[in-house]
């Protein structure tokens, strides 16, 4: 069996140390295979964030993927931006969008986030032909039997929760996986957790979405996922912070 652990939206700058501990007592006490965080690793993308955040998933000693989420570009610094928007992930450039290989079970990333979009509210998701292309191309690559799961800051559609995401080329791209085979889309962005299927012309396609490990809670208290894989299967548990 395969067993991945699943955060997102850690927020340093408002994280809540207490949940951060307790995530990593977790993965320090149960040795998952590999940590899978579907971006907002900052608030603000301050350096001393970028700082910590990187310090803290190095102390997991454990294989770690991170999608880059709307936070963690610069807020303050326009010209950065919009010149070298991701420059401050550098750092931990090894873990960034980084495909992760398993037996039998590969972790894709794709890239919902811009520096600047065509409309006010810039949080908000895109998927770019060239991303989908990118990531596309990684599945093409992968044994055929491998299970896929793509992992994004963004859910690609709504899912029901308070928090939105209003992707822009989601159902495009959600289409697109589920023709190349992707079992699922896992993401964060909304601070609630979500396990819900999508079904389309191409098939069947999960979105499971995680919780957030900082201050800024919605409707669910601290929470990661929980991902088992065994004989083909995926089963999603919620853990929640007591």
């Amino acid at each position: 069996m395969i067993r991945l652990f699943h955060a997102s939206d850690l927020h340093f700058g408002s994280e809540d140390r207490q949940a951060l501990d307790w995530f990593a007592r977790c993965v320090a006490d149960e040795q998952p295979d590999a940590v899978v965080i579907t971006g907002d690793l900052t608030m603000r993308a301050r350096h001393r964030e970028f700082a910590a955040a990187r310090e803290w998933l190095r102390s997991l000693a454990r294989p770690v993927t991170v999608e880059i989420g709307n936070h963690d570009m610069p807020y303050f610094n326009l010209i950065e931006r919009f010149v070298t928007p991701y420059k401050r992930y550098a750092a931990m450039e090894s873990m960034v969008e980084r495909t992760i290989d398993l037996p039998g079970l590969a972790i894709v990333p794709l890239h919902t986030t811009a520096p600047a979009q065509l409309r006010l509210n810039w949080s908000k998701g895109i998927v770019t032909r060239k991303a989908l292309a990118r990531t596309l191309g990684t599945m093409q690559a992968l044994p055929s039997d491998a299970m896929v799961l793509v992992s994004a800051h963004h859910p690609l559609v709504e899912t029901g929760t308070r928090g939105t995401a209003l992707t822009r080329g989601g159902n495009r791209a959600l289409r697109a996986l589920a023709r190349a085979g992707a079992t699922a889309v896992l993401s964060g962005h909304v601070h609630d957790p979500f396990d819900i299927t999508h079904a389309n012309e191409h098939g069947q396609i999960r979105m499971i979405g995680a919780g957030t490990l900082s201050e800024r809670l919605r409707t669910t208290s601290p929470s990661f996922n929980q991902l088992s894989i065994a004989d083909g299967q995926l089963d999603v548990t919620v853990r929640v912070m007591a």
